[in-house]
């Protein structure tokens, strides 16, 4: 009558189905770390991190304070950031304030935005740097 499975098969395909679905972790405005974050899914982060964080890509919000080094393939920053980035493709809005270097390949950054640090494209393999630099309108006709 009922149809009994094997409960690590089962949890095994979730696993397997969740980590091909672009799955993404939040912490909320109430949340605070201290520790290194690893992930291997998309994160957003809108409470506090003291520590470093190492995700495919990351959001963070305009409330969200983080404390440490990022490295990420793509970020999205709005909060406020004490230590360094490290990104393929980053986006800083004007709300962010970064204090500490940046390591792109790819950057963005919003009028208003505030950043205390170096910039520095990243290198290719032959020590050659493509480096691509947008400035973002806050004119979205212009």
């Amino acid at each position: 009558m009922f149809n009994k499975t094997n409960d690590s098969a089962r949890n095994t395909t979730t696993r397997n189905s969740a980590s091909s679905s672009g799955t993404f972790s939040i912490l909320g405005a109430d949340t605070a770390i201290t520790g290194d974050i690893s992930a291997t899914a998309d994160l957003h982060v809108d409470g506090s991190v003291e520590g470093d964080i190492t995700c495919a890509t990351l959001v963070q919000g305009e409330s969200s304070i983080i404390t440490g080094a990022i490295r990420a393939d793509s970020a999205r920053l709005a909060g406020k950031l004490t230590g360094s980035i490290t990104a393929k493709e980053l986006v800083i809005l004007r709300s962010a304030h970064i204090d500490g270097d940046v390591t792109y390949e790819a950057l963005t950054i919003e009028q208003g935005a505030r950043v205390d640090g170096r910039f520095a494209p990243q290198g290719t393999e032959d020590g050659a740097a493509e480096t691509r630099l947008t400035l973002a309108s806050s004119n979205p006709s212009a």
